[in-house]
């Protein structure tokens, strides 16, 4: 694989992960930055102590203030911006950018007022840009520190998929592909919904009984949706669905379990959001999860209790014993009705 020029949109934690780890595969990578002060801190600093501290940033590695120069004349684009903010940063930039310049998309989240996947504002404001997605249970703190992870790159197009793949891979740093873009995009978002009620649980003090009950039927909640959606169900079953789903309920670098501890203490939706000081994407996705169910007519319990807590004030000891005193029902309903429907 040939070292290409790659820009990066936004300075997050995973862009700076990211473009770290793309500059050390031996790409030249330029990192665009909207937030001034945080450029000139990075600069002095070598080191993006915002959002990754403690991890330095090598000199060769380009910052810039001008999302356009950071993407002009680059093979490859990382968008790498929280999902609220994707089609204000791709209809900036449309106008700097060639047909053959590849979107890689790193964010995870559904657009609330269109119930669109990231995959599909892109194709509706660059058709012709070629896509993929990168997901799955992929902290940026570890991939930053070097520690092993696995990813999954996703495109229709499979030698877009398998080119991404080469561009990212790295001895700690594995890439499958798919080309269940539908079913990689929802998994990566809605699991962080389930992680906001694993950390709501959390929060409450109860067990590991009740965070593996939530994520189990948090898994087949999000299959649910994604087979009515087009997805293939058994990608949820993969790094992009258990894997990512896992990783954010369990792992204190989960702004999204933080989150939910935080609510499940009884803090209000704006004291959470200003104790993590990062975006918590599953606080929007809640939203639009909730919608997408009710626009597909599909059962998401777990989900639409945790958007009644944080929508609609609704006391969270009251929504456990709701999903608790649900109607009684087999454990796979779909096994039940289209396999042994004489058991």
């Amino acid at each position: 694989m040939n070292n290409i020029n790659i820009g990066v949109i936004g300075g997050g934690s995973w862009g700076t992960a990211l473009a770290i780890l793309l500059s050390e595969n031996g790409h030249k990578v330029h990192i665009g930055i909207r937030d001034s002060l945080q450029l000139k801190d990075i600069k002095n600093t070598k080191e993006n102590k915002k959002y990754l501290p403690g991890i330095t940033i090598p000199s060769d590695i380009r910052l810039t203030n001008d999302i356009s120069e950071a993407v002009h004349n680059k093979e490859l684009i990382v968008l790498s911006v929280p999902s609220h903010g994707v089609r204000q940063v791709l209809n900036s930039i449309k106008n700097y950018l060639k047909k053959d310049q590849i979107i890689v998309n790193v964010a995870k989240g559904i657009e609330n007022d269109t119930l669109l996947r990231i995959s599909q504002i892109v194709e509706e404001i660059l058709p012709h840009n070629p896509y993929a997605v990168l997901s799955g249970p992929s902290h940026a703190e570890e991939v930053a520190k070097k520690i092993p992870t696995t990813v999954v790159s996703a495109s229709k197009d499979k030698k877009i998929a398998e080119y991404v793949q080469d561009i990212f891979m790295s001895p700690y740093f594995r890439v499958y592909t798919n080309p269940d873009v539908v079913g990689v995009e929802l998994g990566g978002s809605l699991k962080n919904v389930i992680a906001l009620g694993a950390g709501i649980s959390d929060g409450l003090e109860y067990g590991d009984n009740t965070k593996a009950a939530l994520m189990t039927r948090g898994i087949i909640e999000m299959a649910r949706l994604g087979e009515k959606m087009g997805a293939n169900s058994a990608t949820f079953s993969g790094l992009s669905g258990i894997g990512d789903l896992i990783v954010t309920c369990t792992s204190m670098h989960s702004r999204n379990r933080r989150a939910g501890i935080l609510i499940g203490k009884g803090k209000s939706l704006e004291e959470t959001v200003n104790s993590i000081g990062m975006v918590v994407e599953g606080i929007k996705t809640t939203k639009s999860a909730y919608e997408l169910s009710k626009r597909e007519k599909v059962t998401m319990p777990i989900t639409q209790e945790i958007y009644q807590v944080l929508y609609e004030g609704k006391d969270v000891k009251n929504s456990v014993t709701n999903l608790m005193l649900r109607d009684k029902k087999p454990e796979m309903e779909e096994v039940i009705s289209e396999l042994i429907e004489d058991w």
